[in-house]
C-alpha cells in the first residue's frame, strides 16, 4: 500500500488541480494521521495504519514555519496561488485552529497578499463554534460532502464517531453561500457491496443537497493516487462532465478535477 505521509506543519508547495500553487500547512504530526473519517480513498492510508506517535505542532510553531517559508518564497519571486490547510488527517480538530487562522491570515497579509486561504476539511467540527468561525475567515472553506446516503458515509467515509448528515448539512446552510462543497466521485466494491455513487440513486439527492445549501461553488473529483482500499476505480471524464453540467444546469457554479 502506497501512501503518503506529509511533512509538518508546513510541506510543499505543490501543484494542486483545484487550487493551483499551493503552500501546505499540516495541523497533525509529521509521523502519522488523526482524522475524524477514514475514507477508504483516502491518500494518507487507514487510521489504524498511521497513529503517531509525534505531537501536534503548536500555534507559535506553526506561525513561525509559515513566517519562514513566505519570507524564503518570496525571496525567491515564488509566492504561492494559495494557502492550504490539509496534510495528515483533518486540520479542523487542532485546538488552537481558529487562532492558527488568525496568525495565517495575517502573515499572509504581510508576505503574499495576492494568495487565498483555504482549507480541506471534512465538515464534522462545524458545531464547534470556534471553528465555523475561523471558516467564515478563509478564502475558501471546501467543505467535503460525498452523499446524503448514510449506508455509504458509513461504508466510503467511515466516520469515527456520530455523524448526522442532514445536521452537516444544516450547517453548511448557516454559511449562507459563502463555502465550497467538495465531493468525491468513485466506483468500485467494498465486501461485495457497490459503492459507485456516479448512478442517479446517489446524485439526484446529493444535487438536491447542495441546492439547500447553496454554496459559492462546488468542486468534484475522483482518484488521483493509489488508494488503501484496494479495487476502487476513478469516475470517468463522462460521468464527472455529466454531473458538473446538471449543476451548472441548477445556476450552480461546479468544476471537475480529473
Amino acid at each position: 500500500m502506497a501512501t503518503i505521509i506529509f511533512p509538518s506543519p508546513i510541506f510543499g508547495p505543490i501543484k494542486s488541480r483545484r487550487l493551483g500553487i499551493s503552500l501546505g500547512v499540516n495541523l497533525l504530526p509529521a509521523d502519522g494521521k488523526i482524522c475524524t473519517f477514514d475514507c477508504i480513498y483516502c491518500e494518507c492510508g487507514f487510521n489504524s495504519e498511521r497513529r503517531p506517535k509525534t505531537r501536534i505542532p503548536q500555534r507559535h510553531e506553526v506561525a513561525e514555519a509559515l513566517e519562514r517559508k513566505l519570507a524564503e518564497m518570496k525571496a525567491d519571486g515564488a509566492l504561492p496561488d494559495v494557502i492550504t490547510f490539509a496534510g495528515n488527517g483533518e486540520p479542523t480538530v487542532h485546538p488552537q485552529f481558529n487562532e492558527i487562522i488568525d496568525d495565517t491570515i495575517a502573515l499572509r497579509d504581510r508576505y503574499s497578499p495576492n494568495a487565498k486561504v483555504s482549507v480541506l476539511t471534512n465538515a464534522t467540527m462545524l458545531s464547534k463554534p470556534t471553528v465555523f468561525e475561523a471558516l467564515l475567515k478563509v478564502d475558501n472553506n471546501i467543505l467535503k460532502l460525498d452523499t446524503v446516503d448514510t449506508a455509504y458515509i458509513q461504508r466510503v467515509d467511515r466516520p469515527n464517531g456520530r455523524y448526522d448528515v442532514r445536521e452537516i448539512i444544516g450547517y453548511m446552510k448557516k454559511f449562507r453561500g459563502k463555502a465550497v462543497i467538495q465531493t468525491m466521485f468513485l466506483k468500485g466494491e467494498v465486501d461485495g457491496v457497490d459503492i459507485d455513487n456516479t448512478g442517479e440513486e446517489y446524485v439526484a439527492p446529493w444535487i438536491e443537497a447542495v441546492k439547500e445549501i447553496a454554496p459559492r461553488e462546488v468542486m468534484i473529483y475522483t482518484i488521483d493516487r493509489e488508494t488503501p482500499q484496494k479495487g476502487l476505480i476513478k469516475a470517468t471524464h463522462e460521468e464527472l462532465d455529466r454531473i458538473v453540467k446538471r449543476l451548472t444546469d441548477a445556476g450552480i457554479k461546479a468544476s471537475a478535477s480529473y
